[in-house]
């Protein structure tokens, strides 16, 4: 029988990031979980070709914008389950076992990771806290990790192909249908880092606002690329 999960990681210069989040997944792996890596890639200068390769990846291209990307992804994945991760994100060692209790009780919902950063303090409990809130009130990000099944994922018509809240528009499609899965996923918190905690925190949760409020996601994605640049 075939491993059930493809993974879906979309990518753009990811070379350094990578290699962890492939080694997060190894676990997965080893319990004949995991039957293939697909990196679908937005146009990378860097080595993210050759790193992917050498793991292993199926190697997908197109034009930059995660929505687009991931669909792209998926449409070359295997799996009857999907697995939906961000290059910086670290999955926990015991997320196998909670990845497979979830496919064996809920088939027909999508789970999400309990999200953390990479960084000690209160400002990142703070964050992390309030995107767990978040999430419980049916709105994860995709730096917590998507695992769906891929009829769950056609019903709720497929991954939009937005270059930003891709994420957010996918969990509004599944609303009702959500889980939070009892395990941790780690994520960077370089962003945070350089522009500030509560700038950072702020102009996420601006952005948000202003999406849900009806605003262009392509005028959002070159505001949050000018911030990231910053």
């Amino acid at each position: 029988m075939p491993a059930p999960i493809s993974v879906v990681i979309p990518t753009l210069n990811a070379a350094a990031e990578l290699p962890a989040a492939a080694a997060g997944l190894m676990p997965g792996l080893g319990a004949g979980l995991v039957g293939d890596l697909v990196v679908s890639d937005g146009g990378s200068t860097d080595e993210t070709r050759g790193v992917a390769q050498a793991l292993g990846a199926t190697w997908v291209t197109g034009p930059a914008g995660r929505g687009g990307q991931i669909g792209r992804g998926v449409a070359a994945a295997r799996g009857e389950w999907l697995l939906i991760l961000h290059a910086d994100t670290h999955l926990a060692p015991d997320w196998p076992e909670i990845a497979a209790a979830h496919m064996a009780a809920h088939p027909g919902r999508a789970g999400y990771f309990r999200l953390a950063f990479r960084a000690s303090g209160a400002a990142p409990r703070l964050v992390a806290g309030w995107a767990n809130l978040r999430s419980r009130l049916g709105l994860p990000y995709g730096d917590q990790g998507l695992l769906v099944h891929r009829d769950v994922l056609a019903s709720a018509g497929g991954v939009p192909d937005l270059p930003l809240m891709e994420d957010v528009a996918l969990a509004r499609a599944l609303a009702g249908r959500l889980r939070a899965l009892p395990a941790t996923a780690t994520t960077a918190a370089d962003r945070y880092l350089q522009e500030g905690w509560c700038r950072r925190g702020g102009g996420n949760l601006w952005r948000l606002g202003r999406y849900l409020a009806g605003a262009d996601p392509q005028r959002l994605s070159r505001g949050y690329d000018r911030a990231s640049r910053r």
